[in-house]
């Protein structure tokens, strides 16, 4: 068998020391929760929440941002990068931020409360 014939694999690339999950960057990971009608079906179907989360965020952060902070087994997350539209203000074109958008799957029974209301 020559070389060209063997499968290789890619290893995985090493995670800088200043994207290391430490606290402080995980309460940072989590911008805002998304909300919208897709959001609002998707919540009330499979159990998963939107948030907009930092552009150079991971799903192994988001993971872990999303148990830290809300204190819940995470089952999976997908992740959604949205393009900033371009944009003109009378004779001059702009264009917004481009932003990334995360679905996080919570397991069975497990629920946020975003309002903050204490249950008696």
């Amino acid at each position: 068998m020559s070389a060209r014939n063997i499968p290789t694999t890619k290893a995985a690339k090493p995670i800088p020391a200043d994207k290391r999950q430490n606290s402080e960057r995980l309460t940072t990971i989590l911008i805002a929760p998304h909300v919208s009608e897709k959001a609002a079906r998707v919540g009330e179907k499979a159990n998963q929440y939107v948030f907009r989360v930092r552009t150079d965020s991971t799903k192994q952060e988001i993971r872990a941002a999303v148990e830290l902070m809300f204190d819940v087994a995470v089952e999976g997350v997908q992740v959604v990068n949205c393009e900033g539209k371009a944009k003109r203000f009378g004779r001059f074109t702009g264009r917004r931020n481009d932003w990334k958008k995360a679905y996080v799957s919570l397991a069975q029974g497990q629920t946020i409360d975003f309002a903050g209301v204490a249950k008696p």
